[in-house]
């Protein structure tokens, strides 16, 4: 993965005693994962995908393949019988869209602990400061001395479509880290980026007040106090994909942002990012996405499923905001 953040394993169904089946289905071991992604997923996955789901030692490709056939076959509501209208292979990018959704709503920089050459940790600090942010102690494996890998557990509620997932315990592995003097070195190659804002972030300090902030990042979102699914590329909110990058850049007080659709910008009190935008000014506060000095927003709808909901500034039978998470 980059240098500025953990990078993803995998997510495999447990039996709860630290063992778990592997490689269920053989006629289910697809081999072009990158092309089922093309078919049937968004370019915003794949490009994620790329990006932290790497493999030390094999090709990406390789490792997805491996993945999905020892992990994803194994879980039971992927099943084709589990699809109305099921076309070969779409089971598959469920599975990795589902994971990315996942991955992104763990980060041990949030919880405040951050890389460093110099500090070390103890056990319970970080247990604690996870367990604060996720609700359970996590496993935490150690190379020496150096922590290398996270587990987090979970219980699923109904089908994994669903992605209904609580936090629970890993039963049957034990962290493998000393009790104190644990390092979590900075990456090779990670430079520091600094924010001005309140922001989640898994390459800077999240501390700073401001009005602004520059670089990348997503823009999560918040209803009635949970985060609640993020922007994508033309602005709009959406709960089940894969969060589009922005691009902010410092104007003034404030900054403008783009997507991979264009320009952002408000535009007869709706949010939006594409070719013919007119940029806007925008600005944080605490954090969060500000728009003529409030941060609150407005929808119609709570998007499910593969809605997605537009978003007004001025009104709206729903109010959401959305916290800059700097990459």
């Amino acid at each position: 993965g980059p240098a500025n953040s953990w990078g993803i394993h995998g997510l495999w169904p447990d039996d709860c005693d630290g063992d778990y089946s592997e490689d269920c289905d053989t006629s289910r071991e697809y081999t072009d994962i990158t092309t089922l992604i093309e078919k049937y997923g968004t370019t915003e996955l794949l490009d994620f995908m790329e990006t932290y789901w790497n493999s030390n030692d094999e090709s990406n490709e390789d490792f997805w393949e491996s993945e999905w056939a020892e992990h994803g076959t194994c879980i039971s509501t992927l099943d084709p019988t589990c699809y109305t209208d099921y076309e070969t292979g779409i089971e598959a990018v469920d599975f990795f869209q589902i994971v990315v959704n996942l991955f992104q709503t763990l980060t041990l920089y949030a919880a405040g602990i951050v890389p460093s050459n110099s500090a070390t940790y103890t056990l319970s600090e970080i247990n604690a400061a996870i367990s604060a942010q996720f609700g359970q102690d996590p496993v935490l494996l150690c190379d020496d001395d150096t922590i290398s890998e996270i587990y987090y557990g979970f219980y699923v509620n109904g089908p994994l479509l669903n992605q209904d997932f609580v936090p629970a315990a890993v039963v049957g592995e034990d962290s493998t880290c000393p009790s104190s003097g644990i390092k979590y070195p900075v990456k090779s190659g990670a430079t520091t980026t600094t924010t001005t804002a309140t922001a989640t972030t898994t390459s800077s300090s999240s501390s700073a007040t401001g009005s602004t902030v520059s670089g990348d990042g997503y823009w999560y979102a918040y209803y009635d106090g949970e985060k609640n699914g993020c922007l994508i590329s033309e602005g709009y909110w959406y709960t089940t994909g894969t969060c589009a990058t922005y691009e902010a850049t410092t104007s003034g007080d404030g900054f403008t942002m783009t997507s991979s659709k264009g320009t952002c910008g408000v535009s007869d009190n709706e949010l939006g990012c594409a070719s013919g935008v007119s940029s806007t000014t925008f600005t944080v506060i605490d954090g969060y996405l500000a728009y003529d000095g409030t941060t609150t927003f407005y929808s119609n709808e709570i998007p499910t499923g593969d809605d997605e909901a537009y978003i007004w500034t001025d009104y709206g039978d729903y109010e959401v905001t959305f916290q800059w998470y700097a990459l």
